[in-house]
């Protein structure tokens, strides 16, 4: 039997204080894996069927078997362990910005780290997604066919102000460089779907679509929602 709540690590991160944490649900027991950055709560192990969406979303809109999938924003692992569900994903590669998410992983601290690191098709990166876009691909490195990128609240909220540049046409535009022909671009939002990131998505994008997820969500009794976004890059 666990303490209702029991730090299971803590460091000081350039963006501020980072926590994960792990609770026991009062009545069920089910235990829930946090992330807190300060005060603020960055994800929940209670609330994923958003973040398995996007890589289902983004995948079904792919083209190819042997896929190259980039995953920006590493989180509770949800994400990336969708993606290595679909038998065609050959190569994925996550980057996060925080050592200490990477290393909560190699430990194997979250229900799915064990899933993920013990994946040969995976590689964990610390690197800053956002640079990484913002460069043109290096010579002779392989194109993705999907990005999925969660990171953000969402376009308009975003964890630093570093990121709202990827955003715009110009940062999204950038980016489609890192994909191959027919790439798709997957992007998770906590708010309702956005008309004028849209347009600025439509500027670059093809087949843009903004996916409401709906799940229930029992803390409130009623039914929360995230967004996807999805695009194929234009052939040009």
């Amino acid at each position: 039997m666990i303490a209702r709540f029991e730090e299971l690590d803590w460091q000081q991160t350039p963006m501020g204080e980072l926590m994960l944490r792990r609770r026991t649900e009062p009545g069920t027991g089910t235990q829930i894996y946090e992330v807190k950055l300060g005060e603020e709560f960055l994800m929940s192990s209670l609330f994923t069927v958003a973040e398995e969406q996007m890589s289902t979303l983004g995948l079904a809109a792919a083209t190819g078997e042997k896929l190259d999938v980039l995953v920006g924003g590493l989180g509770l692992g949800y994400t990336a362990v969708t993606a290595l569900g679909d038998e065609r994903v050959h190569r994925l590669q996550v980057i996060d910005a925080l050592p200490a998410v990477i290393d909560w992983h190699q430990r194997k601290l979250l229900p799915v780290s064990s899933q993920l690191v013990e994946d040969e098709r995976t590689t964990l990166r610390h690197d800053d997604f956002f640079a990484v876009v913002r460069r043109p691909p290096e010579a002779g490195s392989p194109l993705h066919d999907v990005i999925l990128l969660d990171v953000d609240h969402s376009p308009r909220h975003t964890l630093h102000p570093s990121h709202a540049d990827l955003y715009t046409t110009e940062g999204l535009t950038a980016l489609a460089k890192h994909l191959g022909e027919h790439g798709v671009f997957t992007l998770w939002s906590d708010d309702p779907p956005d008309e004028e990131f849209m347009t600025i998505l439509a500027s670059v994008f093809d087949d843009c679509r903004a996916h409401i997820v709906e799940f229930a969500n029992h803390l409130t009794g009623g039914t929360s929602s995230n967004t996807v976004y999805v695009g194929t890059k234009r052939l040009s």
